[in-house]
């Protein structure tokens, strides 16, 4: 039997947007890195890793299982 899986704080929309935010970023940092002189490319590495850890966070809210009291 398998239990019901909790909602996570983000829709589906919000989701996918903030996969793409991500691979936006993440593919943007070593470009910038590459072309900029100064340290600013560090910016876009920590907006990555700040979306990465919100992603995270919605797969752990996902994959608790629903109380059985909460059901109805």
């Amino acid at each position: 039997m398998r239990q019901a899986q909790a909602p996570g704080f983000l829709s589906v929309r919000q989701r996918r947007f903030a996969w793409l935010a991500f691979l936006l970023t993440a593919a943007q940092t070593p470009v910038s890195a590459r072309l900029v002189d100064d340290g600013s490319w560090l910016f876009s590495l920590c907006v990555s890793l700040m979306v990465a850890t919100v992603i995270l966070a919605d797969d752990a809210m996902r994959r608790r299982p629903v109380d059985a009291g909460s059901v109805e």
